[in-house]
C-alpha cells in the first residue's frame, strides 16, 4: 500500500486581506517572504527525499494562497502543475480564508487541478469571528465550504479553539458544523499568543486570558472527539513545533505545550476506556485497540492506566494491539474478583 509525502511550499501571511487578533504569521511558519524563483527547486528537491512507493502532494501552506496576487498564484499552480502533470506529483493542496473564495477563484483551482483546499474556518460563533477580527461571518465559511465541495474539490476544515470570546460549546458547535459542511479532514489549533500580536495587547490590558493547559486539553479534546466519532481525520493538533515554539521566546503568555496533540488523544482514549470500565468493580482488565493507537490508550506518560486503575479499583489493566480493530475502536475483556 502506497504512502503519502506532503511537499509544502509556505507563502507567509502574503495576499492576507486581514490581521486576526492571533496572527503572527512570520513565527508559526517560520519562514520569510518566498523567492518564487525557487519553488521548482524546492519541489524537485524535495521529491528526490520521497521514498519509492510513496506518492507526493505539492502543499501551498502558510497563509492566504487565494488572495496573493493573481499573477503570482497562478504562476505557483502553473509550476505545480507541471509535477502532476509528468505524474511525479499526485496532486495539489493549497490553504486560505473563507472570504477568498468564490466562483472564479474555484474555477481557476480547478483549472490547475488543484484537489483539497484547507479553509482556515477557526470558528462559527459570530461573536469569536468579530472579537478575533476575523472580517467575515459564519455565513462566508458556510459559502465557501459549498463552493470547493460543489467543484469536487477535497475540503479540510483548520478549527481554533480558546479564540476571544469562545466556550467549549462554541469550539463543538465549530468541530460540527465543518463535519456537516462536508471535510474530509480537520486540523485543531489551540490559540497560542504570540508576541508582537494584538491578542498580547489584550491578554497584557486583560481583556483575554489564556487557557491553561489543563484547559486547553479539555476543549481541544472535545472538539477532536466530534472528528473521530464521524470519521473525520484529524491531521494536526496545535502548530508545528518550530524553534521559537520550543524556546517560547515568541510566546508572550499562556501555558503551551508541543505535546498537545498527544495529549488530546490520550484524553479521548481515557474517556472511551472509562466508558467501557464503568461497570467493573475490581478484577483485571485487558484492553484491546488498533496497533497504532497503543501508545494514546496507555496514555500521555502512561498516565490512562493508572487514572483507569485507580478510579474503577482494578487490580491490574493491559493494553493490548489487536490487529481487527479500527482506528479508534476499543475492546475489554475482564476478569472480576469473585
Amino acid at each position: 500500500m502506497k504512502t503519502h509525502a506532503n511537499i509544502p511550499i509556505f507563502v507567509p501571511h502574503m495576499g492576507c486581506p486581514n490581521a486576526c487578533v492571533f496572527c503572527n504569521q512570520r513565527t508559526i511558519s517560520g519562514h520569510n517572504v518566498p523567492d518564487f524563483t525557487k519553488v521548482r527547486a524546492e519541489i524537485e528537491n524535495a521529491l528526490a527525499t520521497v521514498d519509492a512507493g510513496r506518492t507526493a502532494q505539492i502543499a501551498y501552506f502558510g497563509g492566504s494562497f487565494t488572495a496573493i496576487d493573481r499573477k503570482d498564484m497562478i504562476y505557483l499552480l502553473s509550476v505545480a502543475k507541471k509535477f502532476t502533470d509528468d505524474g511525479r506529483v499526485e496532486s495539489i493542496r493549497i490553504s486560505t480564508r473563507p472570504d477568498c473564495i468564490d466562483e472564479e477563484i474555484i474555477e481557476i483551482l480547478r483549472s490547475y487541478g488543484v484537489k483539497t483546499v484547507e479553509l482556515g474556518i477557526q470558528s462559527i460563533s459570530e461573536k469569536v469571528l468579530l472579537l478575533s477580527g476575523r472580517g467575515h461571518g459564519a455565513d462566508c465559511c458556510k459559502r465557501a465550504a459549498e463552493l470547493i465541495t460543489g467543484a469536487g474539490m477535497e475540503f479540510v476544515g483548520q478549527m481554533m479553539t480558546g479564540l476571544p470570546g469562545s466556550t467549549k460549546e462554541d469550539e463543538i458547535r465549530t468541530a460540527i458544523a465543518i463535519a456537516d459542511m462536508g471535510a474530509v479532514a480537520a486540523r485543531i489549533y489551540p490559540t497560542v499568543v504570540f508576541k508582537g500580536t494584538r491578542l498580547a495587547e489584550m491578554a497584557e490590558k486583560g481583556e483575554y486570558i489564556p487557557m491553561s493547559r489543563e484547559e486547553a486539553v479539555d476543549r481541544t479534546e472535545a472538539a477532536f472527539e466530534v472528528f473521530a466519532e464521524r470519521g473525520i481525520k484529524v491531521i494536526r493538533i496545535g502548530l508545528q513545533s518550530g524553534e521559537a515554539l520550543v524556546s517560547g521566546e515568541e510566546i508572550a503568555c499562556g501555558d503551551y505545550s508541543e505535546a498537545i496533540g498527544e495529549m488530546c488523544i490520550s484524553r479521548y482514549f481515557e474517556k472511551k476506556i472509562s466508558a467501557l470500565c464503568k461497570d467493573i468493580s475490581g478484577g483485571d482488565v485487558t484492553v484491546y485497540c488498533n496497533p497504532r493507537r497503543v501508545s494514546c490508550a496507555v496514555g500521555y506518560k502512561g498516565g490512562n492506566k493508572e487514572k483507569i486503575k485507580e478510579k474503577f479499583g482494578l487490580r491490574s489493566i493491559r493494553i493490548s494491539p489487536c490487529d481487527g480493530l479500527s482506528e479508534f475502536e476499543i475492546r475489554i475483556n475482564t476478569n472480576q474478583r469473585s
